[in-house]
């Protein structure tokens, strides 16, 4: 976890249930003021706005991001989520101010650290190491990551939990769904209950540093006997609840790789597609949060390292059925088992292969085309993702068609999306059919065909 350009940010994190939904009480006026000021705006030139124009203007989402960029936690999380889940779906302009949660954020104060470190090591706690950097390396959502050297020599990795985080996880992630709700973003009709109920319990679960330990210790030995992977090494000497150690390890940041030769590119891309791959298939094991600082790159060595194991999640059996399905008939061509596959597995609801089987015929055609392109695949080639864009949105319009896909799915297409996005990012080449073609199994039992 090495300097990655991050500039430090000095500002309290509010640990308190009150300062945290002073806070947002704070961002909801500052939305309500925008919504009149723009409205007025609006009217006076003639125009008649609807209420979410006036909500997602660039001014209210950029109030929105720099609050949550404040709360950090819970708060922050779920709008780094939205920006990287979204991916091609969001308007640009949205697209882009979200985006700036994955690289703004604020460290703890001096004073504050020393107080939750104090806590957790003792007072003294500066005696035990030989060198300990005040300043982090990096900053994030849930934690800060500090550089010290121990007495005997070992250089470490700190991530340093911020106060509160914890213990304010259940009403950050229903304040933010009002939020959400509020501004538009998220349909009044969908019932998001459940997938509230599970986000709060992977935030519960990415706070537990003791839990993240021994997730990135199976990583670690999951990946033993691959060379182009480096995990980092648990120091349970300095691990807690709500401070994590490990080994700290050279690399920079997976997107400066932008630059690089084709070639290393491809390299890199490959492996990681391999990984999600061997996540899915092999291990029944993933790290399901694609943030692309979880992903650094050794230049001198050509190795990838792994970081942050807090949303690793063990793959269930179905899910794994689920995608050998899609991804079986997607191979042979065969547009009515894709379509079937995709109702197995949860990815379409009945009622929307009823209501749209035009729509659903013509991405489908166009899915099966891109898994069967000969040759390597050009992710840096989005042609296709406008056309599924324009025919998803279509389907979306008709409140009648809504579906969630079950959480495990959810959080499965979070990782392969998200390392799609890093791929386009990095315009990698991959041969993705033939690393797929491994897990073709063809005495799967595919569901029943049905024509869309």
């Amino acid at each position: 976890m090495p300097d990655n350009g991050f500039t430090a940010k000095g500002r309290g994190v509010p640990s308190g249930r009150l300062s945290r939904l002073g806070v947002f009480g704070k961002m909801a006026g500052g939305v309500a003021g925008g919504v009149v000021a723009e409205g007025a705006r609006r009217l006076a030139i003639g125009e008649r706005p609807q209420l979410s124009d006036l909500l997602l203007t660039p001014a209210n989402i950029t109030r929105v991001t720099d609050q949550l960029s404040h709360l950090r936690g819970a708060a922050m999380k779920l709008g780094q989520m939205i920006s990287m889940d979204a991916g091609d779906m969001l308007p640009p302009e949205l697209a882009a101010i979200l985006g700036r949660l994955r690289d703004r954020a604020h460290h703890m104060p001096p004073p504050q650290l020393q107080q939750v470190l104090a806590k957790h090591w003792g007072k003294d706690w500066r005696r035990r190491f030989a060198r300990f950097g005040a300043t982090p390396i990096a900053a994030a959502s849930i934690g800060q990551v500090h550089k010290a050297v121990t007495h005997d020599g070992r250089t470490l990795a700190i991530k340093v939990q911020y106060p509160g985080v914890r213990e304010s996880i259940d009403s950050d992630v229903d304040n933010v769904a009002t939020l959400l709700r509020m501004t538009g973003m998220m349909p009044k009709e969908i019932d998001i209950a459940p997938l509230l109920v599970e986000a709060k319990r992977q935030l519960h679960e990415e706070a537990d540093y003791v839990r993240e330990g021994t997730q990135m210790a199976r990583f670690r030995s999951l990946l033993a006997d691959d060379p182009g992977f480096v995990v980092p090494l648990l120091d349970e000497e300095f691990t807690s609840g709500q401070v994590l150690a490990m080994s700290f390890i050279e690399g920079t940041a997976i997107e400066n790789l932008v630059d690089a030769p084709q070639e290393e590119r491809d390299r890199v891309m490959t492996a990681l597609i391999r990984l999600v791959l061997r996540e899915l298939f092999e291990f029944g094991l993933m790290q399901t949060d694609p943030n692309f600082a979880n992903f650094r790159y050794q230049r001198d060595t050509g190795k990838l390292v792994l970081l942050d194991f807090g949303a690793t999640r063990d793959v269930t059996p179905k899910t794994a059925a689920g995608y050998r399905g899609l991804l079986s008939a997607g191979l042979d061509g065969d547009r009515d088992a894709v379509a079937a596959a995709a109702v197995v597995a949860g990815f379409l609801g009945d009622q929307t292969l009823e209501r749209h089987p035009i729509l659903i015929r013509q991405m489908i055609d166009i899915i099966i085309a891109e898994m069967n392109r000969p040759g390597h695949f050009d992710f840096g080639d989005r042609a296709f993702v406008g056309a599924l864009k324009d025919q998803g949105m279509a389907i979306g319009q008709d409140r009648g068609a809504w579906h969630m896909p079950p959480i495990e799915m959810l959080f499965a297409q979070r990782k392969i999306s998200g390392t799609a996005l890093l791929a386009a990012r990095l315009k990698a080449r991959v041969a993705v059919r033939e690393m797929v073609e491994r897990y073709h199994d063809f005495g799967l039992d595919q569901p029943k065909p049905r024509s869309p």
